[in-house]
């Protein structure tokens, strides 16, 4: 079937049968045909980050650097920097998540897909409700690093 999926569905291939089947992110449901409809997604938001860790960062290591090492203050001027790039047009966020990020979304350009209230750390899902839909925020700190978010959903 060709077209744009409607909002809240994404689109996966059966590795028993090959075929193409739609997961409704919202429910956790799966379908063989099409959907017709946008996913009712309730409260749920969906956002995207750049995550920089330093060595104050719960886990001080990424795919990106097997131990960092920098201070927190290093890494907020990184994020900052990277920010800059972002507003200044010179990359967009997704091609700089994939290059810069230091969480394994960065492979899906900072996606993270579609969460709840509850599912995040408190500053990151504060953040990410209190921007508008392609709204970016500054520098956000928590457990896991400093971040940017733009929110996408």
């Amino acid at each position: 079937m060709s077209g744009e999926l409607p909002e809240g569905w994404s689109e996966g291939v059966s590795r028993k049968t090959g075929k193409v089947y739609y997961f409704n992110e919202s429910t956790g449901e799966s379908q063989w045909e099409f959907p017709s409809e946008p996913a009712d997604m309730g409260d749920k938001v969906r956002a995207s980050h750049i995550l920089v860790k330093h060595v104050e960062s719960r886990n001080p290591s990424s795919w990106k650097e097997a131990k960092i090492t920098r201070s927190k203050e290093e890494a907020i001027t990184i994020l900052q920097d990277l920010r800059t790039r972002i507003v200044n047009k010179e990359i967009n966020f997704a091609d700089l998540a994939k290059l810069e990020s230091h969480c394994g979304s960065a492979s899906r350009g900072g996606d993270l897909g579609w969460f709840g209230r509850g599912d995040m750390q408190k500053p990151f899902e504060e953040a990410t409700y209190g921007l508008e839909v392609n709204e970016m925020s500054g520098i956000v700190d928590t457990a896991s690093g400093v971040h940017i978010i733009r929110r996408t959903g």
